[in-house]
């Protein structure tokens, strides 16, 4: 079984945020995979379903950022599930938009999903994929900056690296070890 979490917030209000990457690429896998959020457990949100062989779970944390390492710690000593079939998609201020970095381990770098999430696994070292929403501009707060939509003159930058770590994470849950998806997705 596998554990794709999208990072984000709940709510309208946050749905089309910078913040809100991990949610519009779960989003996307869903959609690819005809699968829909329509239940609720370990408070979140998630949907399920087969890629080939393989159990996988997309999972909504609707704690808040700062607070989705509570929810991912349920689902995980429910299932059993080991921190290597654990994969978490966020935002990254350090990455353009329309880029993606995968990575298996990392501190926080400032990410507070990322540091509730290490303090409630007690480990650094789980499988990320980074999508790059760019730095505010030099009168912007970082708050509003990832709280704010994407500028339309980088939407399609943005679906793009969307659709791409949608193909990583189906790459990966087809089979492949996080390295092998590192080296074709990086």
């Amino acid at each position: 079984m596998k554990l794709i979490v999208g990072l984000g917030n709940p709510g309208a209000k946050y749905a089309q945020t910078k913040h809100n990457i991990g949610f519009i690429t779960l989003d996307e896998l869903a959609y690819q995979n005809h699968w829909n959020f329509d239940r609720s457990k370990f408070e979140s949100i998630y949907a399920e379903g087969m890629i080939g062989t393989e159990k996988v779970l997309l999972v909504k944390p609707q704690t808040f950022m700062n607070e989705s390492g509570r929810s991912v710690r349920q689902w995980m000593d429910y299932y059993d599930i080991k921190v290597e079939d654990l994969t978490v998609i966020y935002d990254d201020m350090d990455l353009p938009t329309g880029k993606i970095r995968l990575r298996q381990k990392g501190g926080a770098g400032g990410h507070n999903g990322i540091k509730s999430l290490i303090d409630h696994l007690g480990t650094k070292s789980f499988n990320r994929v980074r999508i790059g929403v760019g730095r505010p501009h030099e009168k912007q707060s970082v708050v509003s900056h990832v709280l704010s939509p994407f500028h339309k003159s980088v939407h399609e930058d943005m679906l793009f690296a969307v659709k791409k770590a949608a193909d990583a994470i189906h790459y990966w849950t087809e089979g492949n070890t996080y390295t092998d998806t590192m080296t074709k997705y990086n």
